[in-house]
C-alpha cells in the first residue's frame, strides 16, 4: 500500500475545504463563503485499497492585517515543507492576480511535486480553460495540472489517482478505515459552531470570532455541550446574539442538528458569547485558543 502526506495550499476562498470533504466523502472541514474561514491545519484521511493519503487543509495565505493572520500564514508555510506533496489550488473563475503570483514564489523553494488544480471550472467554459492552463503553465513547472470542481465533485477521482503516482511511503499511518480526520471531537463541535455563525453574520463578524468548547459530557444517548463564541468587539457580541437573542437561538439550533447527525446522539448545546477586545492581536489568548507561534 501507497501511503503520504499531501498538502492543499492556495488564496481564501478558492475551494480548499470543500475539495477535502470532497475528496473524503464527508465533512471534516467547515465550509463557508466567507475568506479565511480555516483557522488551523486539517487532517483528512483517505484510504482505499491502493493507498492511504493524509490531506492537510490550510489557511488561506493572505496580507495578514493582525497577529492571527500571521500565524495562519506561517501555518500554512511550515506545512508546504512538512508535507510530501503540494496542492496548490486557485479559483479558475477569477483572474490571476497578485496573491496568486505571490504563492507561486513561495513555491519555488519546495523540492517536491507540486500539482496545480484548477478549481470551480464549472463557472467557466472549455475555451476559458485551456486559456487559463496555458497562463499557468508558464509561471512554474507543475507536475501536474488538473481541472476540478470540488463543489460539483467533478475530476475528484482522477485527481486521487494523479496523487497516488507520486506517493513514495509504503507504510499505513492510520489503521481503521473508518478514521477520517486527527481532529479531536472538541475541535470538531466548536468549528461547527463557527460555522453556523459565519452563515448567520455578515462579512465583517467571520474574522473576529473564535469558538472554544468549555465542557463536553457524552452519555450513552446524550452529550452536553458548553460552548464560547468569543468576538473582539461589544457590537458584533450584539449582532450574533440578536434581538431578544433570537439569532444565537438559530446558530444553536442550527448546530445541534448537525451535531446529533455527526455524534449520533441527543444533543443539549448551550452557546454564550463573551467580548474579549482586539484578542487576535493579543499572543495570550491566541495561545489559549489554539493559535500557536512558529
Amino acid at each position: 500500500m501507497k501511503s503520504g502526506f499531501v498538502g492543499i495550499i492556495g488564496r481564501p476562498n478558492v475551494g480548499k475545504s470543500t475539495l477535502l470533504n470532497a475528496i473524503i466523502g464527508q465533512k471534516v472541514a467547515i465550509i463557508s463563503d466567507k475568506p479565511q474561514t480555516t483557522r488551523n491545519i486539517i487532517q483528512g484521511i483517505y484510504n482505499d485499497d491502493e493507498a492511504q493519503i493524509i490531506f492537510v487543509d490550510t489557511p488561506g495565505i493572505h496580507k495578514p492585517k493582525n497577529k492571527l493572520g500571521y500565524y495562519l500564514n506561517k501555518q500554512t508555510y511550515v506545512s508546504m515543507t512538512d508535507v510530501d506533496i503540494v496542492l496548490f489550488m486557485v479559483d479558475a473563475s477569477e483572474k490571476l492576480g497578485r496573491g496568486d503570483l505571490f504563492v507561486i514564489n513561495r513555491l519555488k523553494d519546495i523540492k517536491k511535486p507540486v500539482i496545480l488544480v484548477l478549481n470551480k471550472i464549472d463557472k467557466i467554459s472549455k475555451e476559458q480553460l485551456w486559456l487559463k492552463i496555458s497562463e499557468y503553465k508558464d509561471l512554474y513547472p507543475f507536475s501536474e495540472i488538473v481541472p476540478t470542481s470540488a463543489l460539483k465533485v467533478d475530476n475528484v477521482d482522477r485527481l486521487i489517482n494523479i496523487i497516488k503516482g507520486y506517493l513514495q511511503d509504503n507504510l499505513k499511518y492510520f489503521d481503521g478505515s473508518n478514521k477520517v480526520t486527527t481532529s479531536s471531537k472538541n475541535f470538531l463541535v466548536s468549528e461547527i459552531i463557527r460555522e453556523k455563525v459565519l452563515n448567520y453574520t455578515s462579512q465583517e463578524v467571520p474574522h473576529a470570532i473564535t469558538c472554544l468548547v468549555e465542557h463536553m459530557e457524552e452519555k450513552k444517548d446524550i452529550i452536553g455541550i458548553s460552548a464560547l463564541i468569543i468576538v473582539d468587539r461589544e457590537n458584533l457580541k450584539k449582532i450574533i446574539i440578536g434581538k431578544g437573542g433570537s439569532k444565537l437561538k438559530e446558530i444553536g439550533c442550527e448546530a445541534r442538528l448537525e451535531l446529533e447527525t455527526l455524534f449520533n446522539k441527543k444533543v443539549f448545546l448551550s452557546l454564550y458569547v463573551k467580548t474579549i477586545k482586539n484578542w487576535r492581536d493579543k499572543e495570550k489568548y491566541l495561545s489559549e485558543f489554539g493559535f500557536h507561534k512558529f
